[in-house]
């Protein structure tokens, strides 16, 4: 089973279908995006520092706070052809995912990065991702409003 079917799987045990429906393939796609980084998460943190966000990408890196981040900065930082690729793979529109991206990427970082640390390799690892995202898809998706 890959990466995606088990963040998907897992997330579908622990979850009851949301009116956002697809958040699931989102945080899975936002793994894949990272993973799939040239560097991995240290590829990704180069562009936010080069877009002018690097405080932004190591506040979720680190133990502190992690800062927000608005969905047209992130689009302006991924690229529209990026964020165009993720919503076709989980079937929204860009916008759409731009603003949930937005919310569940400073999380899918801060929970593959437990040590304040990114990996040496740029990978962000199941492991310490899967034991956080029942959680995350809770406060996300469960009582709170996702704008």
């Amino acid at each position: 089973m890959s990466l995606l079917d088990t963040l998907g799987s897992l997330l579908n045990s622990s979850n009851s279908p949301s009116p956002q429906g697809g958040h699931e393939a989102l945080v899975a796609a936002a793994m894949d995006f990272v993973n799939n980084q040239p560097g991995g998460l240290n590829g990704l943190v180069e562009k936010f520092q080069q877009g002018g966000a690097g405080d932004v990408i190591q506040s979720w890196i680190g133990n502190g706070e992690n800062q927000p981040i608005g969905a047209d900065q992130l689009q302006n930082l991924l690229g529209s052809d990026a964020v165009s690729g993720i919503a076709q793979k989980i079937g929204l529109q860009p916008d759409q995912v731009s603003g949930l991206l937005s919310q569940v990427l400073p999380h899918v970082v801060n929970a593959a990065t437990p040590d304040g640390q990114a990996p040496a390799d740029g990978t962000l690892g199941s492991e310490n991702v899967l034991g956080s995202l029942g959680g995350l898809a809770s406060s996300l998706f469960g009582g709170k409003s996702a704008s």
